[in-house]
């Protein structure tokens, strides 16, 4: 005679089945979504940010956030997959009540990291470049997606976090392959402007960082109280690659240096003072009128 499995046995093999059959789909699935992921989305994502000449550096983030969003998708699906719908279920109910408790917590972080993603794709500047913003001006030393590290001209490191740089202005001096740059030179009345000028002229042009083209241009741009304003507005190229605080110093020295051969001066402020002044001598007032 056959011994028939007990009822309870029998329940629990059928269950010992189910789960070994849901937990294959999940592997599964789990496995095929993450390796389509991995080979055909994220080396798709790669080739979209080389196109559009992203750093390195500034894809790397970027590829993580694909990576995790991959293992995310994977694992949602396999849940669904394999018919955990409850968990799945529960899972996202917490999921969300996280999501919002983090962020009214972190409205500033996710703030900057929005922020850090539109700088990554709209490319308003990049590393080595200089941005003015705020009154602060520097050279982008590191891109994060949470702030953005600037080094000042004066070698102080500033960081910035990320959406103060996409809420306001920021000017990008070198976003092209040229950066023109001016100076005042201030000479005296009594001076001949023309030579001045030619003199202005021919060190720009004889210095190798100035561009011939566009070339330099002189102008006579303000009468002050002792002195005349000839502003000189010159290129350089490569303005990301070049130092142009450099050149322009160098270029300034130049001039002065030649002003200084050709007798062209540089006036001091004027200042004239007019006033009564007592001196006691010997217990004597005298008054003496200066003039200056």
């Amino acid at each position: 005679m056959a011994i028939e499995p007990l009822p309870g046995l029998q329940g629990a093999l059928g269950d010992y089945a189910i789960a070994v059959t849901q937990a294959v789909y999940f592997v599964v699935s789990f496995l095929a979504v993450y390796l389509v992921g991995r080979l055909a989305v994220q080396p798709l994502f790669e080739r979209v940010l080389q196109r559009r000449s992203l750093d390195a550096h500034a894809r790397r983030p970027l590829k993580r956030i694909v990576s995790v969003a991959v293992l995310f998708v994977a694992v949602s699906v396999a849940f669904g997959f394999a018919g955990y719908g409850n968990f799945l279920t529960s899972l996202a109910t917490i999921a969300a009540a996280a999501t919002l408790a983090i962020g009214f917590a972190m409205q500033d972080v996710i703030a900057n990291f929005v922020a850090g993603v539109f700088i990554y794709t709209d490319e308003p500047f990049r590393i080595g470049d200089w941005i003015e913003w705020d009154g602060n001006s520097g050279i982008v030393e590191d891109i994060s997606l949470r702030v953005t590290r600037v080094r000042t001209f004066d070698n102080e490191l500033l960081t910035v976090p990320n959406s103060t740089l996409t809420d306001g202005v920021v000017k990008n001096p070198v976003a092209k392959d040229k950066l023109r740059l001016q100076f005042m030179f201030g000479i005296g009345y009594d001076d001949d402007i023309e030579a001045a000028t030619d003199i202005i002229v021919e060190e720009a042009e004889a210095h190798p960082d100035i561009l011939d083209d566009p070339a330099v241009s002189v102008r006579l741009t303000e009468l002050g109280d002792s002195y005349v304003g000839l502003k000189s507005r010159f290129w350089i190229g490569n303005p990301s690659r070049s130092d142009f605080v450099k050149t322009r110093g160098e270029y300034v020295t130049a001039v002065k240096q030649r002003f200084d051969e050709e007798g062209i001066d540089i006036p001091y402020p004027v200042r004239t003072l007019d006033g009564d002044v007592d001196v006691e001598v010997t217990g004597e007032a005298v008054t003496d009128n200066l003039e200056a």
